[in-house]
């Protein structure tokens, strides 16, 4: 394979990974949501379009961070939990898992019953929604943090 180890190819993969759920991470967030709401006169529309894209970047994410994570643990044996990248992905994953698990389906059933502006579930909507968003901004730092410090750099071949 081109004078390639696979050890050196497999942590190219995982950077890659890497790279490619925490770039979905930045873009969904930082610039295809705001720019649905920025451009769409129909904010219920943009609302369900930038639903969908997060839910697709959870399920990357959660695919990617568990394939990491089963990795490192493959790697370091029984030692993975010293390793800070495992740390850092497994309290990603589980804040991904949040969001996924608990936080949207608690918000598309308040959608389901109605949310009046001004209402008590408008409210509740508004708190479940900004919990959201202080985890996706927490995961978007943290994966940031693991592609600055060069995911898989540690890798003994």
């Amino acid at each position: 394979m081109l004078g390639i180890s696979r050890n050196c190819w497999w942590v190219g993969a995982e950077r890659v990974a890497l790279t490619f759920w925490v770039g979905g991470l930045w873009i969904a967030g930082y610039v295809v949501a705001p720019s649905l709401f920025a451009f769409m006169d129909d904010r219920q529309l943009a609302g369900r379009m930038a639903g969908q894209i997060f839910q697709l970047v959870s399920y990357i994410g959660l695919a990617v961070g568990t394939t990491l994570l089963l990795s490192i643990i493959v790697q370091k044996g029984g030692n993975w939990w010293r390793d800070n990248r495992a740390r850092i992905v497994l309290l990603m994953l589980l804040l991904v898992a949040l969001g996924v698990g608990v936080l949207v389906p608690m918000m598309q059933e308040l959608k389901l019953i109605g949310l009046t502006p001004g209402s008590e579930q408008a409210a509740q909507f508004a708190r479940l929604h900004g919990a959201a968003s202080i985890l996706h901004l927490i995961n978007s730092l943290l994966g940031l943090w693991l592609v600055a410090t060069g995911f898989g750099a540690g890798v003994k071949e």
